[in-house]
């Protein structure tokens, strides 16, 4: 596409609202409310009785979609407001104003999923089966599977106000403390101290200078750790949350509320895990290689991105984009069309900056809402990676956007999907176009280092949290205490072959994920496993296999991932598929082996 314009290098924001004083976001809010209050009004006590009928079922589900269309709106131009700069008081208290309307709506119509959950199951299975029904069938299916751990409607109530002071504002602590960490520190070829962000530390992992990375990573952990009362308390009082509500709930174990909502099967995730601590020695195998291709005597932690061979070449952010969507096009001509569009329309935030959040993501909104997207983009060929996976989260929430408002999510483990294929396409499309064999070595590393992050590593930090949640339901975590746990589960995918720096004790502490959701690491996992296996059938069945696959992505969450992946011959039950994916694993590293033994270059 043409040259990117930087003024689309921030979010346009319009969409929602002009500006947080906009006298429409407060309209949305009373609106909201007023919509709540009618729709108890017209519904409480009427969907479990004998008068419950598919057509009231049917107007309820409507009536509740555009209730929550309407306090969604403000709520996520918070949400995002914030993301943007969070050093902004007026950001924070709209956060705050929205999530406390957000709260008392879901107080008024709690009720409603409640009664579906109380329906006999009779008349249950006669309602979802009735015509007008079915279009919603998969979503009450999924509210169905909380009834065993529900609680009456007043008990249900005081948790969710409880979670306001309590989970919601450790999370916001949480992001406030870190959005605004600023670190010191010499960049190369600078020649004193500058302020700088914890995207531009990280940035330095794949630095071609071992001290670099060392002393960049360093000392963004190291501020971590100063910080470590408030980040301890945090972590803390969110495994404790977490525990006393699987208590109150009498879940069989603390990841059954992740499950249910992912619509997993315990047994299925538990094989997945564990065939993938089985191939831990194909990570260490790789290590191996890449301790041999940096010429050291022992491999760091923080050397297991650097770069091989020569200087690791930079990108504008248009080349990036470009490369993105050519690969994109190359696979299906509609996804490439989407990015476009989203480019244009203003729905990337691109550079890092002070008080921006980290990381990357993509959120999602709502049928007929486009998605947007956040990166921190510094020009490494690890951030074009990153920008594909991204963009694939986003032409997977287009297309979701076809389903009704309730099937618009994709359940957790299907979530990655779009993401990480995006991944491969870029991968393959570089590789099939570069004929530079050191080239071609680094987007090897590139693409086997992405994916041991994506499986084995999602596989420590999973394990860890539930160590962790395990571990707090004894008694109160000591920092030291966390930091060990890490310790120990990281050694396990390490193994000899790596040393830990002193620092990465404090690893956990800036990992989000452990924050804003339990268990989510697992997804990407599964994510990274179906992918490959779906990559696989790609380069085996060509052409015929994209409409298959897209067919997945518009699916949303309106299917059980089981039964969505069945048709294409996949048995997640099956513990070779998921070993499937580490024999591909496998391959690249012996594709790289293949490169590293040529003598001279191509």
């Amino acid at each position: 596409m043409k040259e990117f314009s930087p003024d689309k290098a921030f979010w346009d924001l319009t969409f929602f609202y002009s500006s947080p004083d906009d006298a429409g976001l407060q309209v949305a809010l009373t609106k909201a409310s007023e919509l709540a209050k009618q729709f108890r009004k017209s519904y409480y006590g009427r969907i479990n009785s004998p008068a419950g009928t598919p057509a009231k079922l049917t107007h309820a589900l409507q009536q509740y979609e555009r209730l929550q269309l309407e306090v969604l709106k403000p709520y996520l131009y918070a949400q995002l407001l914030f993301y943007s700069d969070s050093s902004k008081p007026e950001h924070t208290r709209l956060v705050a104003q929205v999530r406390e309307a957000w709260q008392a709506i879901h107080e008024l119509t709690l009720f409603f999923e409640l009664e579906i959950l109380a329906l006999d199951e009779a008349a249950y299975r006669a309602l979802v089966q009735n015509a007008a029904v079915i279009p919603y069938a998969h979503y009450l299916n999924t509210v169905r599977a909380h009834a065993p751990y529900t609680q009456s409607e007043s008990v249900e109530q005081a948790l969710k106000r409880k979670d306001l002071s309590g989970k919601e504002a450790f999370v916001q602590l949480f992001d406030e403390l870190t959005a605004g960490f600023s670190y010191r520190y010499q960049f190369p070829g600078e020649e004193k101290e500058r302020e700088t962000t914890g995207e531009e530390l990280l940035s330095l992992i794949y630095h071609s200078d071992r001290t670099v990375r060392e002393t960049a990573f360093a000392t963004f952990l190291d501020k971590h750790a100063k910080n470590s009362l408030v980040l301890t308390s945090c972590f803390n009082n969110l495994l404790l949350d977490h525990g006393k509500e699987a208590e109150l709930r009498d879940y069989p174990d603390l990841m059954t509320p992740t499950h249910l909502s992912s619509e997993t099967d315990p047994e299925m995730v538990e094989q997945m895990l564990t065939v993938t601590e089985e191939h831990y020695p194909l990570a260490q195998e790789y290590f191996e290689l890449k301790r041999q291709l940096l010429g050291l005597d022992k491999l760091k932690n923080t050397d297991l991105y650097a770069p091989v061979g020569k200087e690791a070449r930079q990108y504008s952010f248009s080349e990036a984009l470009d490369l993105v969507i050519d690969a994109f096009r190359g696979f299906s001509p509609e996804m490439a069309e989407i990015v476009e569009r989203l480019v244009a329309e203003g729905k990337l935030d691109v550079t890092p900056r002070s008080g921006k959040s980290g990381g990357a993501f993509c959120m999602g909104l709502y049928p007929g809402a486009d998605p947007y997207v956040l990166l921190n983009f510094t020009g490494s060929l690890r951030d074009v990676s990153t920008l594909a996976h991204e963009l694939g989260h986003a032409v997977h929430y287009v297309l979701s956007g076809e389903q009704n408002f309730f099937h618009y999510h994709a359940p957790l483990p299907l979530a990655e999907t779009a993401s990480v294929f995006g991944e491969m396409l870029l991968t393959r499309a570089l590789l099939e176009s570069e004929p530079d064999r050191q080239t071609r070595i680094s987007l090897l590393c590139t693409k086997i280092e992405e994916i041991i992050a994506t499986t084995f590593r999602q596989t420590v930090l999973t394990r860890f949290e539930l160590a962790a949640h395990t571990r707090r339901g004894q008694d109160l975590l000591a920092a030291d205490e966390i930091c060990d746990l890490w310790l120990s589960e990281n050694a396990k995918l390490l193994g000899d072959g790596v040393e830990m720096i002193p620092s990465y004790r404090w690893g956990w502490s800036y990992i989000s994920h452990f924050i804003h959701a339990r268990f989510y690491c697992y997804s990407y996992v599964f994510g990274e496993l179906l992918v490959l296996a779906l990559y696989q059938k790609y380069r085996a069945e060509g052409a015929s296999f994209v409409p298959e696959y897209m067919k997945i992505l518009r699916a949303g969450g309106s299917v059980r991932p089981g039964a969505l992946v069945e048709p294409l011959g996949i048995d997640l039950a099956d513990p070779d598929f998921w070993a499937q994916g580490y024999g591909l694993v496998g391959e690249l590293i012996d594709e790289l082996k293949g490169l590293v033994e040529q003598k001279g270059e191509s």
